[in-house]
């Protein structure tokens, strides 16, 4: 039996690994989602995308798909307008386990509680991550600057942040950013993680949402074909397309923030990832695109982690 550091989060999640499948737009849905609880670890479903009738769609099937629904969780960003009623409805529906992002954690943090939840709030630098602990939260994610998606403006990158963090927080941390084996695993818990959440690993799975042309982009990935974008907006690491250079031209311009709002529009992100427009949508991933080149299943792809982790620590 393969031996982790820590069991604060399978112990708290009752999951069997300690590694977590991000909540994604357009990519986690019910399938991906309950393919990674019956693969042992906790799957997330990525409610940024959608509205709430469509969210209460995904949780009726993942749970309907998951052998343990109980590790099942929602990732809810807490700027969307219908966060509230993402909430409501996931709790009706028996979810227990939530992870919030892109807003204060204390907005939500106590109404989850008092109802039963688990929280978790993700956080990119380690003052931003004492603001989770005092608001209450049960751990946090701290996600470094390789990350795929939305990101932190300072750019720590995940091999400072994490010990950053677990040197002033009491509660578990889950590394994320740029873990994609059992070797980035292995690190993480080296630098005092609990757990690690991974992204774009996942997304790279047969069943992850994301349409067949992104995932073949990615495999074309180079190491410089993803950067960290629209920071006067919402930070964002994109994979280089022509979206991507027309976010290039007003930010090399100084435009304003009312510019990239303007061009990203409504739909980029659907546009791009669910629908498969390379040219012009938005593509986000993160830095280890260029190291990914298959899509298993769920299943191969944590049974590869486990063994790549067990091999690296048999090393030492």
């Amino acid at each position: 039996m393969t031996k982790f550091p820590s069991k604060k989060i399978t112990e708290l999640f009752n999951i069997k690994y300690p590694i977590i499948q991000a909540g994604m737009v357009w990519v986690s849905g019910a399938k991906l989602a309950a393919a990674s609880t019956n693969a042992g670890c906790l799957g997330i479903i990525g409610a940024g995308s959608m509205k709430p009738d469509l969210l209460e769609q995904h949780l009726k099937k993942a749970i309907s798909l998951s052998n343990n629904p109980h590790a099942l969780a929602v990732n809810i960003p807490l700027l969307y307008k219908y966060a509230q009623e993402q909430i409501d409805i996931s709790l009706k529906h028996g979810i227990k386990i939530f992870f919030t992002s892109a807003g204060s954690p204390k907005k939500y943090t106590k109404y989850l509680k008092d109802n039963g939840a688990t929280v978790v709030h993700v956080t990119s630098s380690p003052q931003l991550a004492l603001k989770c602990q005092d608001a209450g939260v049960d751990a946090v994610v701290a996600e470094g600057f390789e990350a795929g998606g939305h990101n932190g403006r300072d750019e720590i990158t995940t091999l400072c942040l994490i010990p950053q963090v677990t040197n002033v927080l009491n509660i578990p941390v889950i590394a994320a950013g740029g873990i994609k084996d059992g070797k980035s695993i292995a690190a993480a818990f080296c630098l005092g993680a609990d757990a690690v959440q991974i992204g774009t690993r996942f997304l790279m799975t047969q069943e992850s949402s994301a349409h067949q042309n992104f995932k073949d982009a990615i495999i074309k990935a180079s190491p410089s074909d993803t950067k960290l974008m629209m920071k006067k907006y919402v930070p964002v690491r994109l994979l280089k397309n022509n979206f991507y250079d027309q976010v290039q031209e007003l930010e090399d311009k100084g435009a304003p923030k009312e510019d990239l709002i303007e061009l990203l529009g409504k739909g980029r992100a659907k546009k791009g990832m669910l629908e498969g427009d390379i040219k012009d949508g938005e593509l986000e991933v993160g830095q280890v695109s260029a190291c990914i080149n298959d899509v298993p299943t769920v299943a191969e792809l944590v049974e590869s982690l486990v063994l790549d982790y067990k091999k690296t620590i048999n090393l030492f």
